[in-house]
């Protein structure tokens, strides 16, 4: 046993002691029923005061690490000791685990540039509006959100989305999840189902069948979904899309196929549930308005600042038909009271000031330089490859004729540090895409871009290769 303590140290002489004979107990360093020096002999040899010695064997005894036997002296307890060889196996696999998280290239799509959030900014306007606010904002609020902040975020869609709203029409929510969780328990009644994109991200079939609802798979084309597909004889609660840049496929809907799908939820009395969640990120041309725009009681239009921010920022918020605001602000109530009343604020400044605008300019340039430097990459390692979808976003999805992204394959590139997602992942109807992966870029820089395409190749390359030889 060898402890040393360090007066230099932040950490008290007797905690130094204290944690040192912990870990040689749990660690098996010291066995069972062994016998410890004695407070004075270990005082000595440590240079510190008995008292110290004293005050650590008292806590262990407390604490059950260490028993005393009259007249025999201070032992370790029988049970305080973890078996030395599967702890030590723990140890390992749990380090070998961290590595190989720390050194592999994720390409997880809907991941923002965490690495350029604007602390300066958003720091000084949360001590700002700390200091300055006013003792009620500490206190309970509505349900539905800061009228504040929902004044900001209506013109702020208007002018950058088209979307049509007043005030009291917005619920700010927990993210984009919570508000279409709650939009699920609302429209979904007597097992009725939501007809959702196919494919599309996991996070949302499960929000929805959670909340009850049988998912319906509508098929979709480089136009978005296909509006022909959808039932003439039982409608469903609603139809769930992702128009502007949809996940994973990155179509943009067509004006006519957005006239098809509100024409169609006026003729069967149902809702569109329109997520938008990275639009803001277009490189080629100009952001397609939303659907929300060209008929505002038919659409609710759901938006979340964890794509352009932060996911650490939960606040989303739905745009509601006047019908629905009433059942959606007291189910809110009895969801969680209502959101950060000071985040709501700092949010509010952060758009008044012109913060989040100025910040999505400096993102798209980046974005737009991580999808280029990808595009390239992939046209450099993999020229037969075919690019999918609208130049938007913070991923896109590469085709490659000649692979199938089956779980072995998948597995065989993880083992190359990389970390890919098929398509056919997010496929309900699964089958129809296995020759394609979704890349996501937005928090990788463009050196990581570069390698993991590399990584990729060689994977793919030498998995072959076993192949022919098995």
């Amino acid at each position: 046993m060898w402890i040393q303590v360090q007066r230099s140290d932040k950490k008290t002489l007797t905690q130094q002691v204290y944690e040192q004979l912990r870990h040689y107990i749990l660690n098996g360093d010291l066995k069972t029923n062994e016998k410890l020096p004695s407070t004075r002999e270990l005082a000595v040899s440590l240079g510190v005061s008995r008292n110290i010695i004293l005050e650590v064997y008292d806590q262990l005894v407390a604490e059950g690490y260490l028993i005393v036997r009259p007249r025999s002296g201070t032992f370790v307890a029988p049970g305080s000791v973890f078996n030395k060889n599967e702890y030590q196996e723990s140890q390992v696999t749990e380090d070998s685990i961290n590595k190989t998280l720390k050194d592999i290239i994720d390409f997880k799509a809907a991941t923002p540039a965490m690495d350029h959030f604007p602390r300066k900014a958003w720091g000084r306007l949360a001590k700002e509006v700390c200091n300055d606010s006013p003792d009620s904002i500490f206190g309970y609020h509505s349900s539905e959100g800061l009228l504040e902040l929902k004044e900001e975020i209506s013109r702020y869609i208007l002018r950058t989305r088209g979307v049509i709203s007043r005030p009291n029409q917005i619920m700010i929510t927990s993210g984009a999840t919570q508000a279409l969780s709650l939009i699920t328990e609302i429209l979904i009644k007597n097992k009725e189902y939501v007809a959702v994109e196919d494919p599309v991200t996991d996070e949302m079939r499960t929000i929805f069948s959670y909340s009850g609802a049988d998912i319906c798979p509508i098929p979709v084309d480089e136009k978005g979904i296909i509006p022909e597909y959808l039932s003439q004889e039982k409608p469903p609660g609603f139809v769930f899309i992702l128009p502007s840049h949809q996940f994973p496929l990155g179509g943009t809907l067509s004006i006519q196929r957005r006239i098809q799908l509100i024409e169609y939820a006026r003729k069967y009395n149902c809702y569109i549930v329109e997520d938008d969640y990275d639009s803001e990120f277009t490189y080629e041309g100009t952001p397609v308005h939303s659907v929300q725009g060209l008929d505002p009681e038919r659409v609710i239009y759901v938006g979340t600042f964890s794509k352009i921010l932060s996911p650490a920022l939960r606040i989303g918020y739905a745009v509601l038909p006047t019908g629905l605001i009433d059942e959606f602000k007291n189910l809110k109530w009895y969801t969680d009271r209502h959101n950060s009343s000071l985040e709501q604020l700092i949010l509010t400044r952060f758009i008044k000031e012109g913060f989040l605008e100025r910040h999505v300019r400096k993102m798209k340039r980046i974005y737009k330089q991580r999808r280029e430097t990808m595009v390239s990459s992939l046209k450099k390692h993999f020229p037969d490859s075919l690019i999918l979808g609208h130049s938007a976003g913070m991923h896109l999805v590469v085709e490659l004729q000649s692979v199938e992204f089956n779980e072995h394959l998948i597995d065989w590139i993880q083992k190359h540090s990389v970390q890919i997602y098929p398509v056919d992942y997010y496929s309900i109807i699964k089958g129809r895409h296995c020759n394609k992966i979704v890349l996501g870029y937005g928090s990788l820089s463009t050196e990581k871009i570069e390698e993991g395409i590399l990584r990729i190749k060689i994977a793919i390359e030498s998995y072959n290769t076993n192949e022919i030889l098995d």
